[in-house]
């Protein structure tokens, strides 16, 4: 009994309940009708707030990027004027009349648009046009101007790190939970693209109740439901903008690119791709669309395209150094081996060129001279440590400790396209070799040890090779960003240590080895007064036309602030123009200024772009204040002769 009394009472609340919200529905669509009026005379007019994107600063706190106000130009189809004049319209804005029709008539019956609500007339209007406009805007009622931010920038320097802004696309759009809509900017490249959820802040709202004809009648819910926008966080880069100008000014009409890093932190003080392009122009404003095109149409500079991280290069001489430090870890080697050098490397049935210079008794004089038979006979070892007939088992230990020193994989630097590199493996070459059988050995593969045949590095892989060394034994990620405005901390992949499995007394002959290639060695034009400069040229090798020109090193010797990669396409021997570019860097970077104006001019104005490599000639200026050792001879003023660093034969 007592439980179909509680069912009667469930029963009788739930139809209760029901003729309440009936008599209440009747009551609003068939007695009162103050809400139909309400809706009749007011539209709903929902308001995004964009806010200020956050700025990028270089190390000394100079500002890289600021925001730049542009113009969208809004229509409410109801509030226009039949009679406005659209002739002085026209010319105002800039367009003709094709494009006003076309811009103000709509598929009315389309959800999209509403008379009564406002829809975008025009996007991207600057503000120098925006100030005429806006002196006759009171012509022209029914437009109203919103107020966006692009980017700009102050200088012209670092286009391919800090990267541009695009439209938001389709598919970021319909993405759950991405925020962005119609007509959005988002970062396309460079810091902007990977930095873009801290860069954009958050949007606010605002609602309006609007009439009939599109006036502002209140805030709805007297603003209840609006939120204010909130700025973008600010990043601190890891740049040096001085330094950054200055490598710029180096590489002018030149192809290739600078790289250099902090070696104790893995911060990256400059980053140069040659050629590159004006930031601004791609800043979002109307002429961007045309810049944009003859970036991408420019097939034979690609501008666009960042050398320093996307362009493969094979690493010439410089990778003898990296190579020493393996061998000697596995033992097939001694610092102090001794390869007798006659201008060529013999063994078997195979000969390989080198260049006229006095045999090397040990490391340091191999490294000095960039002697090619030294290191052909320390990659064979290598690569024959199991015996002839087993080279895959050599070319795999090379592989793992390559590894380890960041290559044949990407570094995870903080913006997007990076590339690999390339380190050869068994496998590749069983296939290149499937029609002999697959039966290579390592005198098929002897070029890898001068820095050239299948292997390949980009720039910032190089760059991080001379830190490798500089920190005797260990790197830390390469990376862009040190700081942020808000409370928050770099990620611990930017800060942790990477150890290399090399003993830390196999560094010391090779460092000394690096040093004296700046002393007295193929890379005597980067030396710097007062600077203990470590160093190695390398000639890479280009089937397609002049061979290329390489150097990386640190400095000081002890206690290093920098290490750096320069690579110059086609620009000769490394000696030539990479090492004296490095040098004038580390100078500019340690010292603050260049005292060498005469070899600061000749590098810059050298045009490897647009006219034939001038010969280089060694400036009395280059010498002057040099350190120098009476017990030694001049270096070679051929540097690295023509058969220095060339691919060897099978």
């Amino acid at each position: 009994m007592f439980s179909d009394f509680r069912q009667t009472s469930i029963i009788l609340t739930f139809i209760l309940s029901a003729s309440v919200l009936v008599y209440k529905l009747v009551e609003l669509q068939l007695i009162d009708d103050s809400y139909k009026k309400i809706a009749e005379r007011t539209v709903l007019d929902k308001q995004v707030q964009y806010p200020s994107r956050g700025n990028v600063y270089d190390r000394n706190d100079n500002i890289l990027t600021y925001n730049k106000p542009i113009y969208d130009l809004e229509c409410i189809y109801r509030n226009l004027d039949a009679d406005m004049d659209t002739t002085l319209f026209c010319q105002l804005l800039e367009i003709d009349r094709a494009t006003f029709i076309k811009n103000i008539e709509k598929n009315w019956r389309s959800n999209r648009y509403n008379k009564a609500l406002p829809f975008t007339f025009l996007s991207k209007i600057s503000p120098e046009k925006y100030s005429k406009f806006q002196e006759q805007l009171f012509r022209f009622p029914g437009f109203y101007p919103v107020i966006r931010n692009i980017r700009a920038y102050p200088h012209e320097n670092a286009a391919h790190v800090l990267g541009y802004l695009g439209e938001a696309d389709m598919n970021l759009i319909a993405k759950e939970g991405s925020g962005y809509i119609r007509g959005d900017f988002v970062g396309q490249s460079g810091l902007e693209k990977v930095y873009e959820q801290e860069l954009k802040g958050e949007k606010g709202v605002k609602f309006l109740m609007r009439d009939n004809v599109g006036r502002e009648v209140s805030s709805f819910n007297e603003g209840k439901l609006d939120s204010i926008s909130q700025e973008g966080t600010d990043l601190y880069s890891t740049l040096d903008l001085e330094l950054q100008a200055y490598c710029e000014k180096l590489m002018t009409n030149k192809r290739g690119s600078i790289v250099a890093i902090e070696p104790s932190s893995g911060e990256i003080l400059t980053m140069v791709s040659s050629p590159g392009y004006n930031p601004n122009v791609l800043n979002l404003d109307e002429d961007r669309g045309k810049a944009f095109k003859q970036l991408m149409t420019d097939k034979i500079q690609k501008p666009l395209l960042d050398r320093s991280i996307s362009a493969k290069y094979p690493p010439g001489s410089i990778f003898k150094p990296i190579l020493s430090l393996i061998a000697f870890q596995e033992g097939v080697f001694s610092p102090w081996s001794r390869v007798s050098c006659n201008g060529y490397y013999e063994y078997r049935t195979f000969k390989f060129g080198c260049h006229n210079h006095t045999s090397a008794d040990n490391v340091k004089q191999a490294l000095m001279h960039s002697c090619n038979s030294y290191f052909f006979e320390m990659v064979r070892k290598l690569i024959e440590k199991e015996g002839y007939s087993q080279p895959d088992i050599g070319l795999n230990i090379l592989r793992s400790h390559l590894n380890d020193f960041g290559l044949g994989r990407k570094l995870g630097i903080d913006i997007p396209n990076e590339k690999a590199g390339f380190v050869p493996t068994p496998e590749f070459y069983d296939n290149l070799y499937r029609n002999a059988g697959g039966k290579w050995k390592s005198t098929y593969i002897m070029s890898i040890g001068i820095g050239q045949g299948e292997l390949d590095l980009t720039t910032l892989q190089m760059a991080n090779l001379a830190a490798i060394i500089a920190n005797r034994g260990y790197w830390i990620k390469p990376h862009l960003i040190k700081g942020f405005s808000q409370d928050r901390q770099l990620s611990d992949e930017f800060t942790a240590k990477r150890l290399v499995r090399i003993d830390a007394e196999h560094f010391d002959p090779v460092i000394e080895g690096m040093r004296n290639t700046i002393l007295y060695g193929t890379g005597y034009r980067a030396n710097t007064a007062g600077i203990t400069i470590c160093g190695k040229t390398g000639t890479s090798q280009n089937p397609h036309g002049d061979d290329h020109s390489v150097f990386y090193a640190f400095a000081p010797k002890d206690d290093p602030k920098i290490a750096l990669a320069v690579y110059v396409e086609n620009a000769g021997f490394g000696g030539d123009i990479a090492a004296p570019i490095a040098g004038l860097v580390i100078e500019k970077y340690i010292k603050g200024e260049v005292k060498r104006p005469l070899l600061e001019e000749q590098m810059t104005n050298i045009d490897l772009i647009s006219k034939d490599l001038p010969e280089p000639e060694v400036l009395e200026e280059d010498n002057k204040e040099i350190e120098t050792n009476d017990n030694t001879s001049q270096p070679s003023s051929a540097d690295e002769s023509s058969q220095a660093d060339k691919t060897p034969g099978q």
